[in-house]
């Protein structure tokens, strides 16, 4: 079900630990190609080529690229109640964790008349991407909307892909939940397609489109598969992106004290997103490997998604790992730089301080990386594929740029600028300290 790795009794280099660490592997290159053309495709033909690629992938033509303001407003009222009490108590959690995260301005003194402010100002407008190939994510909308409102940006678009057995639109329930946060711009377009008409916006081609379907934005985040991920390549530096999101991940640092049942749980319900998602235990513990094993065979054959989940946890991107004691497998999950990371030892808490990369940290047994995905408040739209040891999950940070204002009068230029001169000179750029003589 599940493979294992031996690390007990070797003393690895950071680089030969990497080596022996399962990881997926997502060949974005190899998609960029596919990818290439696509985006051309909607950059230059718009609308047309949206629905000939909805036809092509999605197998519908939608009549409606973007969702009609009327479907929009009926779509909270078919919604499961149960299901929209829950949407709205993950949307009250997100937004207080995310109101919190609003760095302030500042202003440095630096002598008289000497002052530089550091503003944080918005991003004028952002796409939103939702997946919706195996599943479909309305959670993934609230992370995504809620991060940019609460960072001030004034212009959302939201794409998802269109939905055969839905007239072409995205699946209901992500409908109702850009509807509970206020979202009225939302187009059924998926992959590669909505990528590109987020980054370059496009022109009409029927009457329901109007002139432009939709105009381009400034940043584009949200998870989705290897193409999606490639699409985000090839327009990063025409908008900003989060990330290119990989299969998703879970490392679990466990020891003889950890619920067999908690952990193959855990293991599981990150598999079941993808064959291709990494499930991975790290352990002291021999007697715990195997009654997590045991309990992954009894468990992944009654689980709703056995065939996904039996994929994930055989493929070579999951494994357990077993370590001499704890300090090596802190070791190990440092190295490995999990999306998700769930401490289940004695004294969790301050193994989880020392941890230095990891997407988000889950502490102790009754923080499941399940309550991250939907309501711990947490964002759930994470670095994958190692991209923890210098990435961080999105927040309302993704959304905001740190933009400097230099205020000096004339006796604080006056002050510095001989040494003004004196650098520019050294660099053989007079012009510069010219620029500042000119001024006495």
């Amino acid at each position: 079900m599940i493979s294992r790795t031996d690390l007990r009794g070797r003393r690895l280099s950071r680089r030969d630990l990497l080596a022996e660490l399962p990881r997926a592997e997502l060949d974005v290159e190899h998609a960029a190609a596919t990818v290439a053309p696509i985006l051309e495709a909607v950059r230059t033909r718009g609308a047309d080529a949206l629905r000939e690629l909805a036809e092509r992938f999605d197998g519908v033509r939608p009549v409606h690229l973007r969702v009609p303001a009327d479907v929009l407003a009926r779509a909270t009222d078919a919604l499961d109640p149960q299901v929209r009490a829950a949407l709205e108590e993950t949307i009250r959690r997100v937004r207080q964790v995310h109101a919190a995260q609003r760095p302030a301005d500042l202003t440095v003194d630096l002598g008289p008349g000497a002052q530089v402010r550091q503003r944080w100002l918005p991003v004028r407008r952002v796409g939103l991407y939702v997946p919706g190939g195996l599943a479909v994510y309305p959670s993934s909308v609230v992370m995504n909307v809620v991060a940019a409102q609460e960072a001030g940006v004034a212009s959302l678009a939201v794409v998802s892909p269109p939905q055969k057995n839905h007239d072409g639109l995205p699946d209901p329930v992500v409908l109702a939940t850009c509807a509970l946060l206020g979202v009225d711009e939302v187009y059924a377009a998926g992959g590669a397609q909505g990528i590109a008409m987020l980054a370059y916006g496009a022109d009409g081609s029927d009457d329901v489109d109007g002139e432009t379907l939709c105009e381009p934005v400034d940043v584009i985040t949200g998870p989705g598969n290897v193409y999606v991920a490639a699409a985000k390549r090839l327009v990063r530096g025409i908008v900003g992106i989060d990330a290119e999101a990989g299969p998703t991940e879970i490392a679990i640092l466990a020891d003889a004290t950890a619920d067999p049942v908690h952990v193959a749980a855990d293991l599981i319900s990150q598999a079941e997103h993808d064959p291709l998602a990494a499930a991975v235990l790290v352990t002291p513990s021999v007697e715990l490997a195997g009654a997590v094993e045991a309990k992954l065979a009894d468990r992944a054959e009654s689980t709703a998604n056995r065939d996904r989940v039996a994929a994930a946890l055989r493929g070579s991107q999951s494994a357990i790992v077993l370590v001499d004691d704890l300090e090596a497998g802190l070791d190990v999950v440092n190295a490995y730089g999990a999306e998700h990371l769930e401490i289940q030892t004695v004294d969790a808490a301050a193994w989880a301080d020392r941890v230095t990369s990891a997407g988000a940290i889950f502490v102790g047994p009754w923080s499941p990386v399940s309550l991250g995905d939907y309501m711990a408040g947490s964002n759930h739209v994470l670095p994958t594929g190692g991209c923890a040891h210098f990435a961080s999950g999105l927040g309302v940070h993704s959304f905001l740029r740190a933009v400097q204002v230099v205020e000096y009068d004339a006796d604080a230029l006056a002050a510095v600028a001989d040494r003004v001169v004196a650098l520019a000179d050294a660099e053989g750029l007079p012009a510069h300290g010219e620029a500042v003589r000119a001024r006495f």
